[in-house]
């Protein structure tokens, strides 16, 4: 006699098997390469506020929109200056002018795409299995590295199409155009890693904008003004030392010394090739350095 029969129910009540519906998956894995390309997908739409709200926007949008404009305003005097061979700036010069609005970006941006993720321990993708760590911060780094590059290149390229359309020196253009992009490229990388360690370390996004703006602003002043106490005291040989404590006077260094860039710091005088290979040196190793950092934070917290 079954359990049904007697009323009661039995073990086997309890484990039976029902289709609802559900198929098995017999498509292409795509594995952890196609993971991580949506995460950095993700994190540089972010970077602009696409796919998030209207007011996530506004700041990033505006800054981009600043940049592009000033590079239109200096192409557009340029060309209407009678007599005018050439770009009244530097390729290479532009970021390091616009340095606060790339600050900005970057203080705005960086907490979005590391602080949030750790306060809510959730991303806005649906993964079918874990993301190793490795893939989580490449896929970041990379992601405001590129963000960075579309702030500071799409401007050069705006000069770039101008000097050309003005009938400037097309290899002098061209020249000094490549050399932008290569500063730029160094500085998008360098600023996303310091940028996103900052954030990283507190889940707060409030703390992680303060602090990107503290390692940024405060270091450029601190050593702007000491390498100008250096040049009236008359101990030149230290200014371009200094240059090294700051991220801004390294990417500065590092143009002057093989970018053909003019030197910012004080007198005129930045570093020569021997100690721009230190100022090399030094923007690869805080690179390395921010790679590990975040490694170990987010192991530290269990990703």
């Amino acid at each position: 006699m079954t359990s049904t029969e007697t009323g009661t129910v039995g073990a086997s009540d309890t484990s039976r098997i029902h289709n609802i519906g559900y198929r098995s998956y017999d498509g292409k894995r795509l594995g952890r390469g196609y993971a991580r390309r949506s995460l950095y997908s993700q994190s540089l739409r972010g970077s602009f506020g696409l796919g998030r709200s209207a007011k996530s926007k506004v700041l990033p949008m505006l800054l981009f929109g600043v940049m592009c404009m000033i590079s239109a305003i200096i192409v557009a005097v340029a060309i209407a200056t009678p007599g005018t061979t050439a770009l009244p700036i530097k390729y290479t010069a532009f970021a390091i002018y616009l340095q606060a609005v790339i600050g900005l970006f970057l203080a705005a941006q960086a907490p979005q795409s590391a602080s949030r993720d750790l306060r809510f321990k959730s991303v806005p993708l649906y993964f079918s299995r874990p993301i190793e760590r490795v893939d989580y911060v490449v896929a970041k780094l990379a992601a405001m590295a590129s963000a960075l590059f579309i702030l500071t290149g799409a401007p050069l390229v705006i000069l770039y199409v101008g000097a050309l359309l003005g009938k400037f020196d097309f290899v002098e253009q061209t020249k000094g155009f490549g050399q932008g992009l290569v500063s730029v490229a160094l500085l998008s990388v360098l600023f996303a890693g310091l940028g996103l360690v900052m954030a990283a370390l507190t889940p707060r996004r409030g703390f992680g904008v303060a602090a990107v703006i503290a390692v940024l602003t405060i270091s450029y002043g601190a050593v702007s003004t000491v390498q100008v106490i250096a040049w009236q005291t008359g101990s030149e040989g230290a200014i371009e030392w200094l240059g090294l404590f700051s991220p801004i006077t390294l990417i500065g260094g590092v143009q002057t010394a093989f970018l053909g860039a003019n030197s910012a710091f004080p007198g005129g005088e930045g570093p020569g090739a021997g100690a721009g290979v230190v100022y090399l040196i030094v923007v690869l190793a805080l690179v390395a350095g921010s790679y590990a950092v975040l490694m170990r934070r987010y192991r530290k917290v269990g990703l």
